[in-house]
């Protein structure tokens, strides 16, 4: 009766806030109380059919038995199922049907040099709001994946997350630069790998020591302080960039990292090690 009571256009609105691609019933059954509301829910209908239909065949693909076991997951590991970026978009935009997901692992080569950027576009504010772990390995991301990472951050997207790994996934210094002010924003962010991509010091500095304008107030405090574990392994950081880093953990940066890695890049451990001239108790230089 109190449906009933509502304007058609605030039906509308109630009929499209329980529009649940993985789980359309209660849409579907409020839509069915009258002629009425029926009628102006028909084009709403159509779609939020054919996005389930969309979506069931996405949850097939991967192996997955229903929408509904997507919707209850907490842990998704995808790794090679031949997902296109079109179908990384489709993930993104389930983000907000996801409430359980806690950890989301892609190695998805096959999505092409955009499957990162779209994955991304569809993450709106609060997606995926259980996640604290995100891996996304052997992707490229690249300087528009990046961005869009950084919008999709930014705009409220992964709240909880505590470790992130963006690894061999072509970015490089420009990419790096765009993500990186987003990155210290994370309030819980522990674990930060960035392993086998082509940036080096201008993207680590973009990091950890960001070069402020003349006259600009210095950084808020609080940037980083959980970060445990920072992975530039098989990156192109230099030595001057290893003594960049190592004046910024000397003026307090990063003050919980225990352990970072810089295996195999440009930069030689020894070179670090003799600029970090603060004992930091616990840290591990591998």
């Amino acid at each position: 009766m109190a449906l009933a009571a509502l304007s058609g256009d605030e039906q509308g609105i109630v009929f499209t806030q329980l529009c649940n691609v993985l789980d359309p019933r209660l849409a579907v059954a409020l839509s069915s109380i009258n002629n009425e509301l029926r009628m102006a829910t028909q084009e709403g209908r159509q779609q939020l059919r054919a996005d389930h239909e969309a979506a069931a065949a996405l949850c097939l693909k991967v192996g997955l038995r229903s929408c509904m076991a997507l919707r209850e997951a907490k842990e998704v590991y995808w790794y090679n199922k031949g997902l296109t970026a079109d179908e990384l978009a489709l993930l993104g935009t389930l983000g907000s049907v996801l409430p359980a997901l806690e950890t989301l692992v892609l190695v998805e080569p096959a999505a092409g040099p955009d499957g990162v950027q779209r994955l991304a576009e569809g993450l709106g504010a609060g997606a995926l709001p259980a996640v604290t772990m995100l891996q996304i390995i052997g992707m490229h991301a690249g300087d528009a994946g990046a961005s869009e990472l950084a919008a999709a951050l930014g705009r409220g997207a992964l709240p909880r997350l505590e470790r992130l790994s963006l690894y061999n996934a072509a970015i490089g210094d420009a990419a790096l630069v765009a993500l990186a002010p987003t990155l210290r924003r994370l309030p819980a962010l522990e674990h930060l790998s960035l392993s086998c991509n082509p940036f080096g010091d201008e993207g680590l500095a973009a990091l950890v020591a960001p070069p402020l304008p003349a006259g600009a107030p210095p950084p808020p405090a609080g940037v980083l302080t959980k970060l445990k574990l920072l992975s530039l392994s098989r990156t192109q950081i230099t030595d001057a960039g290893c003594a960049a880093l190592a004046a910024a953990l000397n003026s307090g940066a990063l003050p919980a990292l225990e352990h970072l890695f810089l295996e195999r890049a440009p930069s030689s451990v020894a070179a670090f090690a003799s600029a970090l001239s603060v004992w930091r108790p616990g840290l591990k230089v591998l």
